[in-house]
Protein backbone atom coordinates (compact mmCIF):
# COMPACT_ATOMS: atom_id res chain seq x y z
CA UNK A 1 0.00 0.00 0.00
CA UNK A 2 2.77 2.40 -0.96
CA UNK A 3 0.28 4.87 -2.51
CA UNK A 4 -1.54 5.50 0.76
CA UNK A 5 -1.30 9.19 1.70
CA UNK A 6 -2.13 11.19 4.79
CA UNK A 7 -4.61 13.24 2.77
CA UNK A 8 -6.24 10.05 1.58
CA UNK A 9 -6.51 8.72 5.13
CA UNK A 10 -8.12 11.97 6.30
CA UNK A 11 -10.62 11.81 3.43
CA UNK A 12 -11.51 8.16 4.08
CA UNK A 13 -12.02 8.87 7.77
CA UNK A 14 -14.21 11.92 7.08
CA UNK A 15 -16.35 10.16 4.47
CA UNK A 16 -16.94 7.31 6.92
CA UNK A 17 -17.81 9.76 9.70
CA UNK A 18 -20.22 11.90 7.64
CA UNK A 19 -21.71 9.18 5.43
CA UNK A 20 -21.37 11.10 2.16
CA UNK A 21 -18.82 12.54 -0.21
CA UNK A 22 -20.64 15.89 -0.22
CA UNK A 23 -20.58 16.26 3.57
CA UNK A 24 -16.92 15.21 3.73
CA UNK A 25 -16.06 17.82 1.09
CA UNK A 26 -17.81 20.55 3.10
CA UNK A 27 -16.10 19.46 6.33
CA UNK A 28 -12.60 19.33 4.85
CA UNK A 29 -12.95 22.34 2.54
CA UNK A 30 -12.44 20.28 -0.64
CA UNK A 31 -14.54 19.99 -3.78
CA UNK A 32 -16.63 16.85 -4.17
CA UNK A 33 -14.57 15.83 -7.18
CA UNK A 34 -11.38 16.06 -5.09
CA UNK A 35 -12.97 13.78 -2.48
CA UNK A 36 -13.94 11.29 -5.19
CA UNK A 37 -10.38 11.29 -6.59
CA UNK A 38 -8.86 10.69 -3.16
CA UNK A 39 -11.24 7.80 -2.48
CA UNK A 40 -10.45 6.29 -5.89
CA UNK A 41 -6.71 6.56 -5.21
CA UNK A 42 -7.09 4.91 -1.82
CA UNK A 43 -9.23 2.12 -3.27
CA UNK A 44 -6.56 1.54 -5.92
CA UNK A 45 -3.92 1.37 -3.21
CA UNK A 46 -6.02 -1.02 -1.13
CA UNK A 47 -6.97 -3.14 -4.13
CA UNK A 48 -10.64 -3.22 -3.12
CA UNK A 49 -13.72 -1.04 -2.67
CA UNK A 50 -13.72 0.96 0.56
CA UNK A 51 -17.34 2.18 0.49
CA UNK A 52 -20.75 0.79 -0.36
CA UNK A 53 -23.52 3.03 -1.64
CA UNK A 54 -26.96 2.96 -0.03
CA UNK A 55 -30.12 5.06 -0.18
CA UNK A 56 -28.86 7.80 2.15
CA UNK A 57 -25.21 7.99 1.11
CA UNK A 58 -22.27 5.65 1.62
CA UNK A 59 -20.98 3.39 4.38
CA UNK A 60 -17.58 1.70 4.75
CA UNK A 61 -17.13 -1.79 3.31
CA UNK A 62 -15.41 -4.32 5.60
CA UNK A 63 -12.08 -3.23 4.09
CA UNK A 64 -13.06 0.42 4.50
CA UNK A 65 -13.96 -0.05 8.15
CA UNK A 66 -10.59 -1.69 8.79
CA UNK A 67 -8.73 1.14 7.05
CA UNK A 68 -10.73 3.81 8.94
CA UNK A 69 -9.75 2.18 12.24
CA UNK A 70 -6.07 2.25 11.35
CA UNK A 71 -6.37 5.74 9.82
CA UNK A 72 -7.67 7.09 13.12
CA UNK A 73 -4.66 5.71 14.98
CA UNK A 74 -2.14 6.81 12.33
CA UNK A 75 -3.52 10.34 12.06
CA UNK A 76 -3.52 10.77 15.84
CA UNK A 77 0.20 9.93 15.88
CA UNK A 78 0.87 12.37 13.02
CA UNK A 79 -1.12 15.15 14.71
CA UNK A 80 0.83 14.63 17.93
CA UNK A 81 4.10 14.81 16.01
CA UNK A 82 3.03 18.05 14.34
CA UNK A 83 2.19 19.58 17.73
CA UNK A 84 5.56 18.54 19.16
CA UNK A 85 7.38 19.94 16.14
CA UNK A 86 5.44 23.19 16.52
CA UNK A 87 6.57 23.25 20.12
CA UNK A 88 10.22 23.00 19.03
CA UNK A 89 9.73 25.94 16.68
CA UNK A 90 7.75 27.95 19.24
CA UNK A 91 9.90 30.61 20.88
CA UNK A 92 7.54 30.92 23.85
CA UNK A 93 8.94 28.87 26.69
CA UNK A 94 9.39 29.10 30.41
CA UNK A 95 7.04 29.46 33.35
CA UNK A 96 4.31 31.99 33.98
CA UNK A 97 1.70 32.41 36.71
CA UNK A 98 -1.88 33.62 36.25
CA UNK A 99 -4.23 34.55 39.08
CA UNK A 100 -8.02 34.69 38.89
CA UNK A 101 -11.02 35.18 41.11
CA UNK A 102 -12.81 31.84 41.68
CA UNK A 103 -15.69 32.34 39.20
CA UNK A 104 -13.28 33.10 36.34
CA UNK A 105 -11.08 30.18 37.43
CA UNK A 106 -14.04 27.81 37.03
CA UNK A 107 -14.45 27.97 33.24
CA UNK A 108 -12.85 30.87 31.38
CA UNK A 109 -9.26 30.51 32.58
CA UNK A 110 -9.06 26.69 32.26
CA UNK A 111 -10.29 26.91 28.66
CA UNK A 112 -7.65 29.52 27.88
CA UNK A 113 -4.96 27.33 29.49
CA UNK A 114 -6.06 24.37 27.35
CA UNK A 115 -5.60 26.49 24.21
CA UNK A 116 -2.17 27.66 25.39
CA UNK A 117 -0.99 24.10 26.14
CA UNK A 118 -1.59 23.18 22.49
CA UNK A 119 -0.52 26.45 20.91
CA UNK A 120 2.59 27.01 23.05
CA UNK A 121 3.60 23.68 24.61
CA UNK A 122 6.88 25.13 25.82
CA UNK A 123 5.10 27.67 28.01
CA UNK A 124 4.17 26.27 31.43
CA UNK A 125 1.32 28.31 32.95
CA UNK A 126 0.20 27.80 36.53
CA UNK A 127 -3.11 29.01 37.96
CA UNK A 128 -3.75 30.51 41.37
CA UNK A 129 -7.23 31.30 42.69
CA UNK A 130 -7.58 34.16 45.12
CA UNK A 131 -9.32 37.31 46.26
CA UNK A 132 -8.71 40.35 44.09
CA UNK A 133 -6.63 42.38 46.62
CA UNK A 134 -4.22 39.46 47.07
CA UNK A 135 -4.00 38.90 43.30
CA UNK A 136 -3.21 42.56 42.62
CA UNK A 137 -0.57 42.54 45.35
CA UNK A 138 1.09 39.53 43.70
CA UNK A 139 0.95 41.26 40.32
CA UNK A 140 2.54 44.46 41.60
CA UNK A 141 5.14 42.43 43.48
CA UNK A 142 6.14 40.54 40.31
CA UNK A 143 5.04 37.16 41.66
CA UNK A 144 2.47 36.74 38.88
CA UNK A 145 2.19 38.30 35.43
CA UNK A 146 -1.53 38.12 34.66
CA UNK A 147 -4.62 38.42 36.87
CA UNK A 148 -8.32 38.22 36.06
CA UNK A 149 -10.58 40.27 38.34
CA UNK A 150 -14.11 41.64 38.46
CA UNK A 151 -14.71 45.40 38.47
CA UNK A 152 -17.75 47.65 38.47
CA UNK A 153 -20.81 48.55 40.49
CA UNK A 154 -21.04 46.99 43.92
CA UNK A 155 -17.35 45.98 43.99
CA UNK A 156 -14.50 47.71 45.84
CA UNK A 157 -12.67 50.46 43.98
CA UNK A 158 -9.40 48.59 43.37
CA UNK A 159 -6.25 50.61 42.71
CA UNK A 160 -5.34 49.82 39.09
CA UNK A 161 -3.14 52.87 38.50
CA UNK A 162 -0.16 52.08 36.31
CA UNK A 163 -1.54 48.72 35.22
CA UNK A 164 -2.73 47.63 31.79
CA UNK A 165 -6.35 46.45 31.54
CA UNK A 166 -8.24 44.49 28.89
CA UNK A 167 -11.99 43.95 29.27
CA UNK A 168 -12.94 40.31 28.77
CA UNK A 169 -16.68 40.31 29.50
CA UNK A 170 -19.04 43.23 30.11
CA UNK A 171 -22.41 43.21 31.92
CA UNK A 172 -21.12 40.17 33.78
CA UNK A 173 -23.77 39.40 36.36
CA UNK A 174 -26.51 36.78 36.16
CA UNK A 175 -29.01 35.12 38.49
CA UNK A 176 -28.93 31.38 39.20
CA UNK A 177 -32.35 29.83 39.85
CA UNK A 178 -33.50 26.26 40.56
CA UNK A 179 -34.24 24.28 37.39
CA UNK A 180 -37.88 23.99 38.39
CA UNK A 181 -38.24 27.70 39.15
CA UNK A 182 -40.94 29.77 37.43
CA UNK A 183 -38.21 31.84 35.68
CA UNK A 184 -35.91 28.95 34.70
CA UNK A 185 -37.24 28.65 31.14
CA UNK A 186 -36.56 32.32 30.36
CA UNK A 187 -33.20 33.59 29.09
CA UNK A 188 -33.84 37.14 30.34
CA UNK A 189 -36.12 38.46 33.09
CA UNK A 190 -37.13 41.88 34.37
CA UNK A 191 -35.71 43.00 37.70
CA UNK A 192 -39.28 43.27 39.03
CA UNK A 193 -39.61 39.49 38.58
CA UNK A 194 -36.99 39.05 41.33
CA UNK A 195 -38.65 41.22 43.95
CA UNK A 196 -40.12 38.43 46.11
CA UNK A 197 -37.29 35.91 45.79
CA UNK A 198 -35.30 34.47 48.70
CA UNK A 199 -31.55 34.99 48.11
CA UNK A 200 -28.55 32.81 48.88
CA UNK A 201 -25.94 35.46 49.65
CA UNK A 202 -22.16 35.28 49.72
CA UNK A 203 -20.06 35.93 52.79
CA UNK A 204 -16.47 36.83 51.98
CA UNK A 205 -13.46 38.33 53.64
CA UNK A 206 -12.52 41.98 53.72
CA UNK A 207 -11.94 43.35 50.23
CA UNK A 208 -13.64 40.40 48.54
CA UNK A 209 -16.79 40.81 46.40
CA UNK A 210 -19.92 40.43 48.51
CA UNK A 211 -22.57 38.68 46.43
CA UNK A 212 -25.90 39.51 48.03
CA UNK A 213 -29.19 40.02 46.23
CA UNK A 214 -29.60 41.78 42.88
CA UNK A 215 -27.96 45.18 43.53
CA UNK A 216 -30.93 47.47 42.82
CA UNK A 217 -33.53 45.57 44.84
CA UNK A 218 -34.86 47.29 47.97
CA UNK A 219 -35.04 45.21 51.16
CA UNK A 220 -34.38 41.79 49.58
CA UNK A 221 -34.99 38.62 51.56
CA UNK A 222 -31.71 36.87 52.45
CA UNK A 223 -32.34 33.23 53.26
CA UNK A 224 -28.75 32.02 53.75
CA UNK A 225 -25.23 33.44 53.63
CA UNK A 226 -22.26 31.15 52.82
CA UNK A 227 -18.67 31.75 51.78
CA UNK A 228 -18.23 29.54 48.68
CA UNK A 229 -20.10 30.34 45.49
CA UNK A 230 -20.14 26.62 44.67
CA UNK A 231 -21.99 26.07 47.96
CA UNK A 232 -24.43 28.81 46.99
CA UNK A 233 -25.11 27.03 43.71
CA UNK A 234 -25.65 23.77 45.55
CA UNK A 235 -28.25 25.48 47.73
CA UNK A 236 -29.90 26.93 44.63
CA UNK A 237 -30.05 23.46 43.06
CA UNK A 238 -31.74 22.22 46.25
CA UNK A 239 -34.45 24.84 45.79
CA UNK A 240 -33.47 26.97 48.80
CA UNK A 241 -33.37 30.25 46.90
CA UNK A 242 -31.74 32.13 44.04
CA UNK A 243 -28.24 33.62 43.86
CA UNK A 244 -26.09 36.10 41.97
CA UNK A 245 -23.54 34.52 39.64
CA UNK A 246 -20.76 36.10 37.55
CA UNK A 247 -21.50 35.36 33.91
CA UNK A 248 -18.00 33.97 33.34
CA UNK A 249 -19.01 31.02 35.55
CA UNK A 250 -22.41 30.38 33.95
CA UNK A 251 -21.17 27.30 32.09
CA UNK A 252 -20.07 25.66 35.36
CA UNK A 253 -23.42 25.54 37.14
CA UNK A 254 -24.40 22.08 38.44
CA UNK A 255 -27.41 20.04 37.39
CA UNK A 256 -30.59 21.51 38.76
CA UNK A 257 -29.57 25.15 38.19
CA UNK A 258 -30.60 27.50 35.38
CA UNK A 259 -28.99 30.87 34.63
CA UNK A 260 -30.93 33.94 33.54
CA UNK A 261 -29.92 37.47 32.53
CA UNK A 262 -31.68 40.48 34.05
CA UNK A 263 -33.11 43.60 32.40
CA UNK A 264 -32.43 46.49 34.77
CA UNK A 265 -31.92 50.06 33.47
CA UNK A 266 -30.75 51.16 36.92
CA UNK A 267 -27.88 48.65 37.00
CA UNK A 268 -24.51 50.06 35.92
CA UNK A 269 -22.99 46.66 35.33
CA UNK A 270 -19.78 44.81 36.05
CA UNK A 271 -16.97 43.50 33.90
CA UNK A 272 -14.38 40.75 34.03
CA UNK A 273 -10.99 42.31 33.30
CA UNK A 274 -7.52 40.88 32.71
CA UNK A 275 -4.80 43.03 34.27
CA UNK A 276 -1.04 43.04 33.65
CA UNK A 277 1.86 45.37 34.20
CA UNK A 278 2.78 47.60 31.27
CA UNK A 279 5.44 46.18 28.99
CA UNK A 280 4.00 42.68 29.36
CA UNK A 281 6.15 39.76 28.27
CA UNK A 282 5.49 37.67 25.16
CA UNK A 283 4.15 34.91 27.41
CA UNK A 284 1.76 37.27 29.18
CA UNK A 285 0.63 38.62 25.81
CA UNK A 286 -0.16 35.07 24.68
CA UNK A 287 -2.15 34.43 27.88
CA UNK A 288 -4.15 37.63 27.45
CA UNK A 289 -4.86 36.71 23.84
CA UNK A 290 -6.13 33.26 24.80
CA UNK A 291 -8.34 34.73 27.54
CA UNK A 292 -9.87 37.26 25.14
CA UNK A 293 -10.43 34.54 22.57
CA UNK A 294 -12.27 32.31 25.04
CA UNK A 295 -14.27 35.24 26.41
CA UNK A 296 -15.44 36.10 22.89
CA UNK A 297 -16.69 32.53 22.42
CA UNK A 298 -18.49 32.48 25.76
CA UNK A 299 -22.25 31.79 25.49
CA UNK A 300 -24.30 34.91 26.22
Amino acid sequence: MAEVTLTGLRVIREVAATGSFTAAAASLGYTQSAISRQVAMMEAAAGTALFERHARGVRPSPAGALLVRHATTALAVVDTAEQELAGLRDRLAGRLSIGAFPAAAAVLVPRALAVLSTRHPGLAVTLEEGATPALLARLRGGRTEVVVIGVGAGLPGYDLAGLQQDVLVEDDLRVAVPAGHRLAHRRRVDVADLRDEKWIAGRGGRGEPQFGAWPTLDEPRIGHAVHSWTTRLGMVAAGLGVALLPGVAAASVPAGVAVVAVEDPAWRGRAAVVVTRHGRSAGATAVVGALREQAAHRPG
